[in-house]
């Protein structure tokens, strides 16, 4: 989206030497400057390879790369034969390979609502046709409007699907730092859905109209949220729902921790 090729290929350097370890053509996710060796965990995490097959595809067709959209292909054919489930109906995008589903997870599967990047989806779809990514964007669409949980009405960022849909055991009942990007996900993808925005916009935010996370029991706020980075989120959907311009307080970039910094130029871009 920078639209800078050198940086481009040295993040694609990074990815392919260093996460691209697996024997599936996903990445793992785990990866520590800090200990040898650097992966610390090998398992994949399906947004995360999203993201990177998308990238791929944007940057192969932008600057005309056919190594970049061969390598985008190969990662989204991994993504919809390891990642992408039919179950109870649904076709589904777990978290990742090992984890998330029985008999390992008796709960399972396991779902993660924010992975489901809606922007990237149509792109997977030109890479590798199948009628199943169609299914996975309307069902992950379908699932966040029915996750409703507790006072706030928010989906959890953790959801077990074993039977009707509730927070997952094993993890912390809350609207997260996960979820927070929800709305950025679904605004960037197109999606013109004002009451879910609406509601996820009300769940999500304390007072100052400042993000947080939430407690989905008993809607109480947990970590409040005051990064730029984050409190763009609620300004994109502000724009969207209503036509409100983006305060100049959050237009400018100033880089922080690398999550609401990502937040941001998402945003912005």
């Amino acid at each position: 989206l920078a639209n800078n090729p050198a940086d481009f290929e040295q993040i694609w350097y990074f990815t392919r030497t260093e996460l691209l370890l697996r024997d599936d053509g996903l990445a793992v996710w785990k990866w520590d400057p800090a200990v040898t060796p650097h992966v610390t965990d090998t398992n994949n995490a399906s947004d995360g390879d999203l993201l990177i097959a998308y990238a791929l595809a944007l940057a192969g067709s932008a600057w005309n790369n056919k190594d970049y959209l061969q390598a985008a292909a190969s990662m989204a054919r991994s993504i919809l034969a390891h990642l992408v489930i039919s179950s109870g109906g649904r076709t589904l995008l777990i978290p990742g390979v090992e984890g998330y589903r029985p008999p390992g997870r008796k709960d399972g599967p396991i779902i993660n609502p924010s992975y489901w990047v809606f922007e990237a989806i149509p792109v997977m779809a030109l890479l590798v046709p199948s009628d199943r990514w169609q299914k996975l964007h309307d069902d992950g669409l379908a699932l966040l409007r029915s996750l409703q949980f507790g006072p706030r009405k928010l989906p959890a960022d953790w959801v077990s699907l074993t039977a009707k849909p509730e927070p997952a055991g094993g993890f912390e009942a809350e609207f997260g730092y996960n979820s927070v990007r929800i709305p950025l996900y679904l605004t960037r993808a197109g999606i013109d859905d004002k009451a879910l925005f609406s509601r996820l916009q009300q769940g999500m935010t304390v007072e100052d109209d400042e993000p947080a996370t939430i407690d989905l029991a008993t809607g109480k706020p947990k970590d409040r949220l005051a990064d730029p980075g984050y409190r763009i989120v609620n300004d994109v959907v502000a724009c969207v729902v209503s036509g409100t311009k983006l305060p100049a307080s959050v237009r400018q970039f100033a880089p922080s921790l690398y999550y609401p910094a990502t937040l941001q130029l998402l945003s912005l871009a």
